[in-house]
């Protein structure tokens, strides 16, 4: 079922969906919402070799409390051959989302699931596959991040639920955005987007944030890729608040929005209510002898507040304040992404599993600084703010300072130890990233050695880089590898996703692009393919 939401019955008062699903809102809800039963799909997540974490969302027409759903597993999509079940528990305390993970598959195998309401209805039929044991030929990875729902139709999701050739799909984050109405453009909605999004405003607190889940979730194409095969998910910033760390954000003022830990605490709550994910911070997936997929989290639990370049630039000699800036607050050891719980976990999970080691992570890891003609390709209608911008960027990169401080290059310590624990335990790394908008391909060093390769993919709809530059989008991408040498490959044009084709001897990836993400097609414009050898740790070519 495709849950058509009405805007203008659901933003009153500010009242989020959860908000009118407390008890004494609930026959509000139905009749704002006319929902009732399964209202947003399936979904699995967690993959293990012969276990399955599934997801819906049920909505009794009567009653309040709790209610009970029961969840068939079979190795048929006609339920003939039922292998697992169980019983879930769900009510408004959980905004009607229920979670149950099942065991006793069979590894490497596609099953069916579905869940059955109390009066006998019964949900979609979601596809499922588990991971693989032992020795593996090739297994399929899809790799998504960024999906403004405002500025564009989410086809890259189509595109990859239509597939017949990928066993998982990775979100490497902003699966959502906080942003309210105003934060975008006219001229850059996707038609009959406006009406989609609520609530209309910025969300802060629990009631927004579970009704900005719905809106998304009432999207087809989402619901057909999750309904289709399995995702592992981990957060960025946007399912919070931009540029969000243990402590803030940028788009969060306490004295205008309030204490940041409760905001905080309501965004991964609301999270684990609608994604197919468990509560556990990180976690490793074996893909039989392959490879280890790693879910890392890199935003809300143990990131330290970035480095304040600002300063530097405001300066009397913004020069001498950015090697300043360099060799001091930049290169601060206690400065951390993942803390030193997780950090330690990953360097000991390298050395221990066989294989791959395919980290995906929220942001990229690559080295970038600004190229020194940047301010050459702009537009000519660019606002002298964001044009100044560019030139503080341009500055900083000639005292080797990079570009994103909100990124791994804002904490280059931290980025260090990443690297050296692969290296020492001798793992083929390939880092999985998104969060820029656009698609780069790295070769990542450390100490003059290789140390893994970056895939970083693009957005599934957000704008990218391109709404700044007027010169051709391949002008822009030469210049950004003639400035950064980790940088093999670049596109600052286009949206979709990546897929990566796993084997013993390769891995290969493909960045996919989409004709438009402004009309629903599922047309493509391009692609492009690097892959990386075992024992190399370079690209090919």
């Amino acid at each position: 079922m495709v849950l058509n939401i009405d805007r203008r019955g659901l933003v009153l008062g500010g009242l989020g969906l959860g908000a009118v699903m407390l008890p004494a809102g609930q026959a509000a809800a139905r009749q704002l919402l006319g929902a009732s039963g399964f209202t947003h799909g399936v979904a699995s997540g967690e993959p293990g070799p012969d276990s399955m974490l599934l997801w819906t969302r049920y909505i009794p027409a009567t009653g309040d409390g709790v209610t009970r759903l029961d969840v068939e597993v079979a190795l048929d999509p006609d339920f003939a051959k039922v292998v697992s079940g169980g019983v879930a528990r769900t009510g408004a305390y959980r905004d009607w989302t229920a979670k149950i993970t099942v065991d006793g598959l069979k590894p490497g195998t596609v099953h069916w699931y579905r869940f059955v309401a109390p009066d006998g209805t019964k949900s979609p039929v979601g596809r499922t596959k588990t991971l693989p044991e032992g020795k593996v030929d090739r297994f399929g990875l899809a790799v998504f991040s960024c999906s403004n729902l405002p500025q564009g139709l989410f086809n890259a999701y189509a595109h990859a639920a239509a597939r017949q050739d990928l066993d998982l799909w990775l979100h490497t984050g902003d699966y959502i955005y906080e942003y309210g109405v105003g934060s975008t453009r006219e001229t850059d909605w996707a038609p009959g987007r406006k009406e989609q999004l609520l609530p209309v405003t910025e969300i802060l607190a629990i009631a927004d944030y579970r009704l900005r889940y719905a809106s998304y979730r009432a999207d087809p194409d989402l619901q057909r890729l999750h309904q289709m095969a399995p995702m592992v998910a981990l957060w960025d910033d946007h399912e919070s608040a931009n540029d969000s760390w243990e402590g803030g954000a940028q788009n969060h003022q306490p004295d205008k929005e309030g204490d940041w830990n409760i905001r905080r605490a309501a965004a991964m709550q609301v999270y684990r209510e609608w994604m197919p994910v468990s509560d556990e911070p990180w976690k490793a997936y074996p893909i039989g002898t392959l490879a280890t997929l790693y879910r890392t989290e890199s935003r809300l639990l143990a990131r330290t507040r970035p480095a304040d370049i600002g300063a530097a630039f405001k300066a009397a000699d913004p020069d001498a304040a950015l090697k300043a800036f360099r060799d001091g607050a930049w290169r601060d050891p206690a400065a951390t992404m993942m803390g030193s719980t997780q950090e330690s976990w990953l360097a000991h999970a390298m050395r221990a599993n066989p294989g791959w080691q395919l980290v995906g992570m929220g942001t990229i890891l690559g080295r970038t600084v600004m190229p020194k003609d940047a301010v050459d390709w702009l537009k000519s209608d660019v606002t002298e703010k964001k044009a100044n911008s560019y030139r503080n960027d341009i500055r900083a990169a000639a005292q080797g300072v990079p570009m994103w401080m909100d990124r791994w290059d804002g904490y280059p310590a931290a980025r260090s130890r990443l690297l050296k624990s692969a290296q020492a335990a001798d793992a083929d790394l390939v880092m999985l990233s998104g969060d820029s908008h656009n698609a780069w391909a790295y070769g990542l060093v450390e100490e003059g050695r290789p140390a893994g390769v970056e895939f970083a993919g693009h957005s599934v709809t957000s704008n990218g880089m391109e709404g700044d530059m007027g010169a051709d989008p391949k002008v822009v991408a030469r210049g950004f590898m003639a400035a950064n040498p980790e940088l093999k490959w670049a596109d600052t044009s286009q949206r979709g996703y990546m897929m990566l084709d796993i084997t013993p001897q390769r891995v290969s990836g493909e960045w996919l692009f989409l004709q438009t993400v402004k009309a629903r097609t599922t047309a493509l414009a391009g692609t492009h393919r690097m892959s990386v050898e075992r024992g190399r740790r370079v690209f090919a070519g």
